[in-house]
């Protein structure tokens, strides 16, 4: 009986411990530049290939490019707003700080910060002005002013036929002088066409 009772316990805390290690999750480490697409959505390969390109499109564009020559100094440039104007959740500020880390990477334009840490920035030097000493406070309403900032939009164009769909996305991006309101350069980029078959589910 308690031979029986002894193996009835082992069997049950066998089935128990093989349960739960069938529930535990595979993980598998990847090179950050290895393509991995799961669900056929926006993801980090697509925001890396297309803020790539549309920054060495934008910085090599001759009116960019001048600037230079012209001034005898860098553009200095700030990324506003990129809007998701697509048919699926993309969080565009991933993609405003890759155009940022992009643009400042390149060496061939300069970059200041945002409206958010730029208020952040204030708050320090306005303290500073009454809490570091005379030879460390840095000083107020000194601040590089941006020539161009960048804009854009996600959009994506779905086809789809039965249980299978394309999704194409379009990313455009627009430079424009912040003094004159003038267009300087405007890219597209609709490199990222994906087709997905997925069976009895909803696309």
């Amino acid at each position: 009986m308690k031979n029986k009772l002894f193996v009835g316990t082992v069997f049950i805390l066998a089935v128990f411990f093989l349960s739960s290690c069938a529930s535990n999750p595979k993980v598998t480490r990847v090179d950050s530049d290895t393509q991995v697409d799961l669900s056929g959505y926006w993801n980090d390969t697509d925001v890396r290939i297309v803020c790539e390109s549309l920054i060495s499109d934008c910085l090599s564009s001759a009116r960019v490019s001048g600037f230079e020559q012209r001034t005898g100094e860098l553009p200095v440039i700030i990324v506003g707003s990129f809007r998701n104007q697509s048919d699926e959740h993309i969080d565009t500020s991933i993609i405003q700080k890759r155009m940022e880390t992009s643009i400042l990477n390149s060496g061939k334009a300069d970059f200041v910060a945002s409206s958010g840490e730029r208020t952040e920035l204030r708050d320090e030097r306005t303290e500073q002005q009454s809490w570091s000493s005379e030879q460390t406070a840095k000083a107020l309403a000194n601040e590089d002013g941006a020539d161009f900032m960048l804009i854009g939009s996600v959009k994506t164009i779905v086809d789809r036929a039965g249980k299978m769909a394309t999704r194409t996305y379009f990313v455009y991006a627009e430079l424009i002088d912040v003094e004159t309101n003038r267009k300087l350069w405007i890219g597209e980029n609709s490199e990222i066409k994906k087709v997905i078959k997925r069976p009895g589910a909803k696309l």
